[in-house]
């Protein structure tokens, strides 16, 4: 059988995977700290004679780290993260990480996500406020102070560049090296009063997203031509037999 078959089959499966993954991130474009899904493509090279072909395959997904717009909402228990840090919470009995720096207080005085994950400090503890103590002040490096006393800390995590980053929920992933918490604060910190957006950049997803119907396109013509070929050889063998 002709490999071109073979050849545009493969570059329609793969098309698929990212036409699945900018539908995600579209979807995603308004979710805070959310981090936009990308695909890496390869190619294979098949050398079984006598035609030789290279076919196009998935080498998985990763998610961009690159930062979201930052958004100013005046709430004293939101916060953006500045530089390739991340807030750690507990989820589940493991340790996540996340840009959504949305964050409430119990009645308790838990400090915790808007989806009721506790937020952590530097040490991996629940970090607990005091219910009485009003709003609190939170600084750069996440410092809490509360009525002019620091009663804690919102740990600051870096995950090593190498690390492969699995999602947990839409704004959470966990790492698969282990994250250790930030001690330089020159590069990195905490805003309060602000959220970071998603880091989806909704007019380049839809360029994409023209893109990849373009070439699905391209490549179900190239089918529709082979299969031609193949019904004009089996008139011309049948007219000579």
């Amino acid at each position: 059988m002709q490999p071109s078959l073979y050849v545009s089959l493969s570059g329609q499966i793969a098309m698929q995977k990212r036409l699945e993954t900018i539908a995600h991130n579209v979807a995603n474009v308004s979710t805070a700290g959310f981090r936009a899904e990308e695909v890496k493509f390869s190619a294979m090279l098949s050398r079984v004679p006598p035609d030789p072909a290279a076919f196009a395959t998935r080498d998985g997904t990763f998610l961009s780290r690159r930062a979201g717009e930052f958004v100013q909402t005046q709430n004293p228990l939101d916060v953006a993260l500045r530089g390739d840090v991340w807030l750690g919470i507990e989820a589940n009995g493991q340790q996540a990480y996340t840009r959504d720096g949305r964050l409430r207080m119990t009645a308790e005085g838990n400090l915790e996500t808007l989806n009721g994950h506790a937020v952590l400090d530097a040490g991996g503890a629940p970090i607990a406020l005091d219910p009485a103590g009003g709003a609190p002040q939170i600084a750069a490096d996440g410092a809490i102070v509360q009525n002019g006393v620091q009663i804690g800390a919102l740990g600051l995590f870096r995950i090593p560049d190498e690390a492969r980053l699995s999602r947990f929920e839409n704004a959470a992933v966990v790492p698969s090296l282990p994250a250790e918490p930030a001690l330089d604060f020159s590069t990195a910190g905490v805003i309060q009063g602000f959220i970071e957006r998603s880091n989806v950049n909704a007019v380049l997803e839809m360029t994409h997203l023209i893109g990849v119907q373009r070439s699905f396109e391209a490549l179900t013509n190239a089918i529709s031509r082979t299969e031609d070929t193949f019904l004009e050889g089996i008139r011309t063998l049948g007219a000579t037999s």
